[in-house]
């Protein structure tokens, strides 16, 4: 007589994912593979993400790749190994892509909002100060400020509001006039011929009035035909309505001489 091997067909019965085990003659023991749970007869794969989210962080994603194995990836707006994961600021970084000028907040996951900084008006992105401040900005019109500067003309630093005609670097390099204006002490005054008190007037506004009075005193004539703003029948407006805190600037291609 010989012993019989329970194991010896179909596995003994047990499932594919179990190994059958003889015990005595004619009897066996069925036990699931590792990675599996069950009787033996049957076996189910264990996902370990079922349970403590297959020890991932709380903030992590955990996804089964096999039996009782799984992988672990940090939600978007963390970063980490998976196990631990450590929230991304946003604003951490270049300011969250907001204005220097601006202050970068944090909102929730992916999001943030940027809010321009007192004493400054935009969207967050973009900010602005004050006319004065925005000059030195623009390679157009930071000539224009340096000759402000140099005769303490510091107006437009006020609250305004105000108007300002700002003659393009290039053309206040280039014209002749202006060294003589310097040499007879009469620069100052062409200067505040270029500003207008009391009023930030937009391009459009500017379509619609004659004449505006500079705070040098003397009057500028305004028109506008053929979508061209000129002033003085001299100088058209080139490029317009930077908005500052206190008002507006405009550059034009001539200076307006009082």
């Amino acid at each position: 007589c010989s012993a019989i091997d329970a194991c010896e067909t179909s596995n003994g019965g047990c499932s594919a994912k179990a190994e059958c085990r003889r015990t005595t003659p004619g009897n066996r023991v069925c036990v699931c593979n590792a990675g599996y749970t069950g009787d033996g007869i049957v076996c189910i794969e264990i996902n370990p993400c079922l349970e403590n989210n297959g020890g991932c962080d709380r903030n992590a994603e955990c996804t089964q790749t096999g039996p009782n194995q799984a992988v672990c990836n940090c939600l978007k707006g963390y970063s980490g190994d998976g196990k631990r994961c450590t929230y991304i600021s946003l604003c951490s970084q270049n300011n969250g892509g907001c204005s220097e000028f601006a202050i970068c907040n944090d909102t929730e996951l992916t999001e943030r909002t940027c809010t321009c900084k007192d004493n400054y008006i935009g969207d967050g992105f973009k900010c602005r100060g004050n006319i004065f401040q925005e000059l030195l900005k623009d390679s157009n019109t930071s000539r224009f400020y340096f000759h402000l500067e140099a005769f303490s003309i510091r107006d437009i630093a006020g609250p305004g509001p105000f108007t300002l005609f700002v003659p393009r670097t290039d053309i206040l390099n280039s014209d002749p006039r202006v060294k003589n204006w310097f040499a007879r002490g009469v620069m100052a005054q062409v200067l505040r011929h270029h500003i207008v008190g009391c009023a930030s007037l937009m391009y459009n506004d500017l379509t619609t009035i004659n004449n505006v009075t500079s705070l040098h005193g003397d009057p500028i004539h305004i028109s506008y035909s053929q979508n061209s703003l000129v002033l003085n029948n001299k100088a058209e407006v080139i490029l317009s309505d930077a908005v500052g805190t206190n008002g507006v600037i405009h550059v034009i291609n001539q200076i307006l001489v009082p």
